[in-house]
């Protein structure tokens, strides 16, 4: 475990921020009082942001995991039958 005051932190965060990345605790301290504290994600957290954001929307309740997870996009859904599409364009093409 490190402390570091809020000066030299910002001026060398990118070193700090390995360091807890690599499992170390840092205690950020302001004025001799502890502020924060910089270390590594808990167990089980995503490594991806956009994943980690997802799976807290879910455990938040804004959102729900499909019941039935598919592989691949959904099913089409077809505008229109094709035979009506093609009738639509022949009219579209006689007004020229």
């Amino acid at each position: 475990m490190r402390a570091v005051g809020l000066k030299v932190l910002k001026n060398r965060l990118a070193e700090f921020v390995r360091m807890a990345a690599g499992g170390e605790l840092i205690l950020v301290t302001d004025r001799d009082r502890v502020v924060a504290q910089l270390g590594p994600p808990p167990p089980g957290r995503a490594e991806l942001l956009s994943d980690a954001v997802l799976a807290n929307a879910v455990r938040e309740g804004w959102i729900k995991p499909p019941v039935l997870p598919q592989a691949g996009p959904p099913p089409r859904q077809p505008v229109a039958p094709f035979d009506e599409l093609m009738r639509e364009l022949d009219v579209d093409r006689t007004d020229r």
